[in-house]
């Protein structure tokens, strides 16, 4: 449900009662992934979406009943299911939705809502499988392992999920585990289905260019904190790039040695400059960062290989750099290249390859640890 956190807050805030049914678990190709949402109010208004279009009546049903009725439900709709193929989800893959009501305040969800609209990071944990009973129970739980809620008011079961949810929010990670009543790892027991909200990615683009400009807009849109970093105060400025979430002024090295990036941070090196490039990229291939790109010709490439095997970058270092920046689009203008460099980015996150999906004959989506499922169901998505 944290996937529509903003609208949520406002329904909250209104007092509105409403229904949410989120993707607790994905089996082959589907169009989305855990944690995705969607919620009807009272009044039949609907927001988010569960699978771009493929399922959404017959989930929008099962909220409007769960207002009626008050219950939590599990269903699951697959392509083997007769009723879930009448209602479109023909794209090879099996779909597990928790439809919960809320109504009245219901204040560790609205704890765990208001959270990730203030961009905090937490773990909202509910119970996706089990006896009734615990069917809607809630814990909230912060990056120190501390919760608030309970599933079902038994301490170590609480203690318990709270732990495995801080594990998954540690690498912010959506996703089910299993737990015995007891408290216990069990595959037989409790299935709790834990969302993680964390800061979205950093893209830190180096070189107030034209292309930059581009790459921010394209960033922002798939959801990236985004920094312009250059030297020249000139340049780097609100009314050239308005869209970026932080601009400095500063040598690229310099800045990139004394500010925050984590495994998802994405480094785009612009500049095509020695003096800027050089010393930035020594810095940046020596940082678990996701992904480190640099903008230049090829023969600007090798000259800058050169220069950062002399300064003693080694084979694996430099094997990380992905340069010349971005897939063969056949771009020409800047949005073109951003939307070129955006494609490589996707593509190394959700290890994708690049290729055109038309006569490819491998499944389109990846299973739910980023690998590419080898499910003849998924071959046949379209």
């Amino acid at each position: 449900m944290l996937d529509i956190a903003e609208e949520l807050n406002r329904w909250f805030e209104e007092g509105r009662d409403f229904a949410v049914a989120t993707v607790v678990a994905v089996d082959g190709s589907a169009p989305r992934g855990p944690g995705a949402a969607l919620a009807v109010d009272g009044h039949g208004t609907a927001i988010g979406s569960v699978s771009g279009g493929c399922v959404e009546g017959a989930v929008y049903d099962l909220c409007v009943q769960a207002l009626q009725d008050g219950r939590t439900v599990r269903e699951r709709f697959g392509y083997g299911d007769e009723d879930a193929f009448a209602v479109g989800l023909t794209c090879g893959g099996v779909l597990d939705v928790l439809v919960t009501p809320v109504r009245g305040d219901a204040p560790v969800l609205r704890a765990g809502v208001s959270a990730a609209v203030r961009g905090e990071t937490s773990a909202l944990v509910r119970v996706a499988r089990g006896p009734d009973e615990l069917l809607g129970g809630a814990l909230l739980v912060h990056p120190d392992g501390s919760y608030e809620g309970s599933l079902d008011g038994d301490p170590e079961l609480d203690r318990t999920a709270a732990a495995e949810a801080r594990a998954l929010l540690d690498t912010g990670r959506t996703g089910s585990v299993e737990l015995a009543e007891d408290g216990s790892r069990c595959p037989d027991g409790v299935t709790v289905f834990v969302e993680s909200k964390v800061p979205p990615p950093r893209l830190i683009v180096f070189g107030a260019v034209d292309f930059a400009t581009a790459l921010v807009r394209v960033g922002k849109f798939l959801g990236y904190h985004v920094t312009v970093c250059d030297a020249r105060p000139v340049f780097t400025t609100r009314l050239r790039f308005p869209e970026a979430d932080d601009l400095v002024v500063d040598w690229p090295h310099r800045y990139l040695r004394r500010t925050v990036t984590d495994e998802r941070t994405v480094l785009c090196v612009l500049t095509h400059d020695a003096k800027f490039d050089v010393p930035l990229l020594e810095a940046a291939l020596r940082l678990p960062v996701a992904y480190v790109g640099a903008m230049g010709s090829r023969r600007t490439h090798d000259d800058r290989e050169r220069r950062l095997r002399e300064a003693g970058l080694t084979r694996g270092e430099l094997d990380r750099l992905r340069s010349p920046i971005g897939l063969d689009l056949g771009a020409r203008t800047p949005e073109e290249t951003a939307l070129s460099i955006a494609a490589e980015i996707v593509a190394a996150r959700r290890a994708g390859t690049g290729l055109p999906l038309t006569g490819s004959g491998t499944p389109i989506h990846p299973d739910a640890d980023g690998r590419k499922e080898r499910d003849d169901r998924s071959r046949a998505a379209a």
